[in-house]
């Protein structure tokens, strides 16, 4: 069954060209494509387009379609062309004619719009809430190990002394950025562009005001054609969202690969959250932190993906844009599940004391001892020039005693402030307001 099916049959090798994995990939819009319709039956109610009866005889119809969405039981059949066509087609079987109302006012191409609005806010959500997971971990190893010293690096050269709460509460104030920029995109996303049609509107007295409320979306997208503009975009917003917080994730697993190399020896995990080799016997491998780095290199090139699959179009819908899923769906589940062994690894993370005990760290103290001079009233230029020329000469001794006081550093890392930045993020999401209109609209 064809939405748009008329009096002859497309060919079968172009059919199958045409709807390539939109199938499988609709599976993941099925919940989404359902609640949309709930909205617009009741907006349809309203208009007097749909009696109280077939309203009430659609609602529970499709509320069961739902709860086989959920359930991951819903199919979506050979011959049909997608999910949009599948629900029609549940509805008209069990209703008949009352199930082919549900079309009117709308379009497949604004009907995939609501669905994949629907489906990244939710998308965005988990993403959220496994970002604050790794937070919250990154917060508490950082004030764990806010004492153990270890070296900083500059062009991969010792620099000057850090600590490894200093190295966690970075990551972890890191990812309050990248959900700044995901705040951001779910803002934009959270836009009705239902009652847009096929981009030009319609003739119907629609309230779209009515089903902007019913789905809990903060606000319209009111010109109709610019409704149509956000498919691609949206989801290219997305993308660099997403390669933001792939790209904090990715070097923190560079820097944990090379942390846990035994020529550095800083860090260590378990034996059973590590690999081994075929050949070497004493082989640890940090395999799950070089996968991680691997896909979140794949991530970070999602943007360029997706602004490749949308640009040089024309206003208007095509059908370039069912590519962006095959492109995007699958990004969002290995971010997420970066996310959740990100966590779980470090939960298992163990951290190697007295590390600066060694000789070969003695340079890291350089800039400590040009900030004694100076305190003790000789020029910072000149101390420079005094410790630089004591190195030089093998004659360097510095003191190792660390007295760092203003805020973010070794002394005084601000985690209070950063978890109240984080608080301060999350909160602007405001997922309970959604989660209570939809379960109104699925009640």
């Amino acid at each position: 069954m064809k939405l748009w099916q008329k009096d002859f049959q497309i060919e079968k090798t172009i059919e199958n060209f045409t709807v390539g994995q939109d199938r499988a990939l609709d599976l993941w819009l099925a919940k989404y494509d359902i609640q949309g319709s709930l909205a617009h039956i009741k907006m349809l109610e309203s208009i007097g387009l749909l009696t109280k009866e077939e309203l009430i005889a659609l609602e529970k119809t499709l509320k069961i379609i739902y709860q086989t969405a959920k359930n991951k039981t819903f199919i979506i059949e050979e011959g049909m062309e997608d999910v949009h066509s599948q629900v029609e087609y549940m509805l008209t079987k069990t209703l008949g004619d009352i199930g082919k109302k549900i079309h009117s006012g709308r379009s497949r191409n604004d009907q995939v719009l609501v669905d994949l609005r629907l489906f990244i806010r939710a998308e965005i959500r988990e993403i959220t809430s496994l970002t604050k997971a790794l937070f919250d971990t990154l917060i508490q190893l950082s004030e764990t190990h806010k004492d153990k010293l270890m070296p900083g690096y500059t062009h991969t050269q010792i620099a000057m002394v850090s600590s490894f709460g200093l190295w966690f509460g970075a990551y972890a104030e890191s990812l309050v950025d990248d959900l700044t920029l995901l705040q951001s995109v779910y803002k934009i996303n959270n836009q009705n562009p239902l009652g847009s049609a096929a981009g030009f509107g319609s003739s119907f007295p629609l309230n779209r005001t009515l089903t902007t409320e019913l789905l809990g979306f903060d606000n319209l997208n009111y010109n109709v054609i610019h409704a149509q503009l956000g498919r691609g975009k949206t989801e290219r917003f997305l993308s660099y969202a997403m390669a933001s917080v792939a790209s904090t994730l990715g070097k923190l697993a560079a820097d944990v690969c090379l942390y846990i190399n035994q020529n550095f020896g800083f860090i260590a995990f378990p034996n059973e959250l590590t690999t081994g080799s075929s050949i070497m016997p004493h082989k640890k491998n940090p395999d799950v932190f070089e996968l991680i780095r691997a896909r979140c290199n794949q991530l970070q090139a999602l943007p360029n993906e997706i602004s490749l699959l949308t640009t040089n179009l024309i206003s208007g819908y095509h059908r370039d844009f069912q590519l962006t899923k095959e492109t995007l769906f699958p990004a969002i589940e290995n971010l997420k599940s970066c996310l959740k062994i990100t966590d779980f690894a470090l939960k298992n993370i163990i951290i190697k004391t007295d590390i600066l005990n060694d000789d070969k760290y003695n340079y890291l103290y350089s800039v400590e001892e040009v900030n004694r001079l100076v305190l003790s009233g000789i020029p910072f230029r000149d101390a420079y020039k005094i410790v630089g020329e004591a190195i030089e000469k093998g004659d360097f001794n510095p003191e190792t005693a660390v007295n760092h006081t203003h805020e973010g550093s070794l002394g005084n890392l601000c985690n209070d402030e950063i978890n109240a930045k984080m608080e301060k993020v999350w909160q602007g999401f405001n997922f309970e307001k959604v989660d209570k209109i939809i379960e109104e609209l699925l009640a």
